[in-house]
């Protein structure tokens, strides 16, 4: 099915809104190593940045079902499958970037895979993706049956495996890293929320999960830094309880709490459920 099409097989503008938005940070981080022939730098940065959003659009897919509880936007689910394969698109674009940085030497590369622990756990994430991106058509679903739903829940152990080769590649400065599992932990909370029957559409509760999430945030920075670098983690802790700019990943954190208690009650007020296509086609009608 193409990405623009709904389950009925009718244009989705919604669908395709998302698709090209998935589109755009890879164009963004490609176009400097093809404008430069591969040169060193722009692939280095490259390999970067395809990383960083292999993580970001994998956590946006989490994102989806505790956004649709959130706001009862029952279309997210279009969605959820075709964000899941974007995050394997840019892990394929990451390894790819990293053997042009090797040369494409296989034997160094698969050399470095075994040698580099850190290596290895993202490789495990990669074949992970792999995995669940083979089995996201309908074909493999009826297939699998019952045995598809317990397979996808490997995504959660391969978000994890994700941020800790983040963070070991990340070395010193671990920021984006810490923001990164300080949202995961958040998306997690709202399972779990949801699992004891909490109720997502709670301002109480989601601000809860907005504290929570930002202090285990403080605290997996505060670990990191006392654990694996010389750098004094009371430092770092002290630099939580302040406000500065840019933010730290807690508040970072904190924050997007918080901006999910705006988006329930910009959903209890009944405008999330028009549609974006209807919103937008009831804009075109009122223009005419």
């Amino acid at each position: 099915m193409y990405p623009w099409l709904d389950p009925s097989g009718r244009f989705s503008i919604f669908k395709l809104t998302v698709f090209v938005a998935l589109l755009i940070p890879g164009a963004i981080l490609l176009w400097p190593v093809i404008v430069q022939g591969g040169a060193t730098i722009p692939v280095k940065e490259a390999i970067l940045e395809s990383g960083d959003w292999t993580i970001r659009v994998l956590l946006i897919s989490l994102l989806i079902t505790p956004l649709r509880r959130i706001t009862r936007f029952s279309k997210l689910v279009q969605v959820r499958r075709q964000i899941g394969v974007g995050a394997f698109c840019y892990v394929i674009i990451h390894l790819a970037l990293y053997a042009i940085s090797q040369n494409l030497d296989i034997g160094r590369i698969a050399s470095e895979i075994v040698l580099r622990i850190y290596l290895t756990i993202g490789f495990v994430a990669l074949l992970g993706l792999a995995v669940l991106a083979a089995t996201s058509t309908k074909s493999a679903m009826r297939k699998l049956g019952a045995k598809w739903s317990r397979l996808h829940k490997v995504v959660y152990l391969i978000a994890v495996l994700g941020i800790l080769h983040f963070f070991m590649q990340s070395k010193v400065d671990v920021s984006e890293a810490t923001l990164m599992g300080g949202l995961f932990v958040a998306l997690m909370l709202y399972r779990f929320a949801h699992w004891r029957g909490w109720s997502l559409r709670s301002a109480p509760t989601l601000l809860g999960i907005a504290i929570v999430a930002g202090l285990i945030t403080a605290g997996i920075e505060y670990a990191w830094y006392g654990l694996a670098t010389g750098i004094p983690a009371s430092r770092v802790a002290a630099a939580n309880l302040e406000w500065m700019w840019p933010m730290r990943p807690a508040w970072n954190v904190f924050l997007s709490g918080l901006a999910m208690i705006g988006i329930s009650v910009f959903a209890k007020g009944g405008l999330a459920y028009e549609g974006v296509e209807k919103l937008i086609l009831r804009a075109l009608a009122a223009a005419r």
